[in-house]
């Protein structure tokens, strides 16, 4: 694997003499935050040695360079998924790339299906631990320059930033909670059975994405900050029928809330 990402690294560099500081991956309907970013290149995934392409609705397919709120940054401006074949390995290649290109800190976020009763539709979570139920992308020889072999995962998700989002949140007066993101494979929504299981081993969100990611960032020692978009709800006596769609749709709603907290956030002293 080391051998296709020096590819890619050194592609990149042949784009743009650009070292990020920080790591972001835009979950399904949350790719407006581009927006706000001072745009130095674009780099279409299609043109990126071994880098998977996006075929999911709500996700542009964009390796984004440029700056916000000060700092350096990558973007994902779309991500993958399990569920549309690619490997584990494949679908976390973009986190080690950021990690090889100096990012020191990967912020992440998704859509999810709220099984807490306490959250509503276009609320915010964010992610204070996970369970994963999908396979683990580090299965397989594990290449000891990259990471070890059983990284420890105490604290996949990193406290100080989180102490420092909720400080944000707090002055910027934007409600959030925080909770137990559960991965499964999709691209199945939940059955209300399902809901129920995920909900009871502990979760308080449930979504398709997201741990694979932070597994591989924290086998490579690099902090996560992660944040759910509750795009629908998986609690008993509210769980209705669900489309793709209507999941995009909570999900914008909501970026503009996230997207004050990230440019607030970058805006910390958050690199140590």
């Amino acid at each position: 694997m080391l051998e296709k990402l020096q590819q890619t690294i050194n592609y990149i560099h042949s784009v743009i003499d650009f070292e990020p500081e920080i790591g972001v991956i835009l979950g399904t309907g949350l790719g407006g935050l581009v927006d706000e970013i001072q745009i130095k290149t674009v780099i279409p995934y299609e043109d990126i040695p071994h880098f998977p392409v996006s075929t999911v609705h709500g996700h542009q397919g964009r390796l984004i360079f440029g700056e916000l709120s000060g700092r350096k940054l990558v973007a994902m401006q779309g991500r993958f998924h399990y569920y549309e074949g690619y490997s584990p390995e494949e679908l976390t290649f973009p986190v080690r790339v950021m990690k090889l290109l100096g990012v020191q800190l990967l912020i992440v976020s998704n859509a999810s299906g709220g099984l807490n009763a306490d959250f509503a539709v276009g609320d915010l979570m964010f992610i204070t631990d996970h369970i994963n139920l999908m396979p683990n992308p580090l299965i397989g020889k594990n290449d000891e320059r990259l990471g070890t072999r059983f990284p420890d995962m105490s604290v996949a998700y990193d406290k100080t930033i989180l102490k420092k989002a909720l400080g944000v949140a707090d002055t910027l007066k934007i409600k959030v909670h925080q909770g137990v993101y559960a991965a499964v494979s999709g691209p199945t929504f939940e059955t209300p059975a399902e809901y129920y299981y995920i909900r009871t081993i502990g979760a308080d969100a449930v979504g398709m994405s997201t741990v694979p990611e932070v597994i591989v960032a924290r086998h490579m020692k690099l902090p996560v900050f992660a944040v759910s978009v509750i795009s629908d709800l998986g609690v008993k006596g509210k769980i209705t029928e669900i489309s793709h769609e209507e999941v995009v749709d909570a999900a914008a709603t909501a970026q503009p809330r996230m997207t004050k907290i990230i440019k607030a956030l970058l805006a910390e002293d958050i690199i140590q």
